[in-house]
């Protein structure tokens, strides 16, 4: 698929837009700097300048696609990954402002150019517990995707809103549109850098509920996206199998959670965080644990 990428550049698609690459995808991505992977075309732009989206996601990718001499080739999907990838980085205002109407302007181009595959990046965030004031508690155990989102800050905020914007134009056009909701993204090297911390103290991961997903493994996710059609507006969970921590899930819960009820029973390991909509629906089956890695 010849595949629009917004944000390639960032912690997360600098290793998910190489990996649709090996899969034989065209990936034109779209950022403030470029990644320079092989393979990848960069065009350099702001998502929040709706004329540059647009220029963009009616561009050429590189000079060889004038050899055909048929046009402009049109993009098969978009994957939007731009962001503020979290709070206190910018003014909260500025933050809300450019994760919303980045996010509004590439779905509206890419309903408006009739791409049928769009791609958003939500949050964990979401749920309302990594960045709460003070402590919150899941209402129930595992957390899956009907677990109600009552954010508390401007990131959070964003991504709600970004999940509502995509569900309307998706109402409208009928298009495949699906968020991802990510745990935290893990780079390769940085298991050996802060894994060890997180198993002399879980206490570090209770605002990530535990979990985290690799972000080779997200590129699987994306990947497992853009092959599964039909599917109209999804909401998924992207995560790990398993606790980022060596406590088990009952460990876990009884220092943690305690009275936080469970809706069904889990495995030792399972992570709160449900991937159950992604392994079930899309096939999605990690390829990266944070113990074999740390074993290697």
């Amino acid at each position: 698929m010849r595949v629009f990428f917004t944000g390639g550049s960032g912690k997360a698609g600098r290793h998910v837009v190489p990996y649709l690459a090996a899969q034989g995808h065209h990936v034109v991505n779209f950022d403030r700097v470029p990644l320079g992977a092989p393979g990848v075309d960069d065009i350099a732009g702001d998502v929040t300048d709706a004329g540059e989206v647009f220029g963009a996601m009616t561009s050429y990718g590189n000079l060889g696609e004038l050899e055909a001499g048929s046009g402009v080739p049109r993009f098969d999907a978009v994957v939007h990954f731009a962001a503020v990838p979290r709070i206190l980085l910018t003014t909260d205002g500025t933050c809300f402002r450019v994760n919303t109407q980045g996010t509004y302007n590439v779905i509206e181009a890419a309903v408006k150019l009739g791409i049928r595959k769009i791609i958003i990046a939500s949050s964990e965030t979401t749920y309302g517990i990594c960045f709460a004031d003070g402590e919150r508690r899941p209402e129930y155990l595992p957390i899956d995707e009907e677990h109600p989102t009552v954010p508390e800050d401007s990131y959070a905020m964003s991504k709600v809103c970004n999940e509502a914007t995509a569900r309307s134009f998706q109402a409208r056009s009928g298009f495949d549109i699906y968020a991802l909701r990510i745990n935290n993204v893990i780079e390769p090297h940085e298991y050996a850098r802060d894994f060890p911390a997180y198993v002399e103290d879980a206490s570090l991961r209770r605002r990530n509920i535990f979990a985290y997903i690799d972000a080779r493994d997200l590129g699987q996710i994306v990947d497992l996206c853009l092959s599964n059609s039909g599917l109209g507006y999804q909401v998924f969970n992207a995560a790990n199998d398993h606790h980022s921590v060596a406590l088990s899930t009952q460990e876990i819960a009884e220092r943690f959670y305690p009275g936080v009820p469970f809706r069904r029973e889990m495995g030792p390991r399972e992570t709160f965080y449900s991937n159950a909509k992604i392994r079930d629906m899309l096939g999605f089956r990690q390829e990266h644990d944070w113990r074999d890695i740390l074993q290697d």
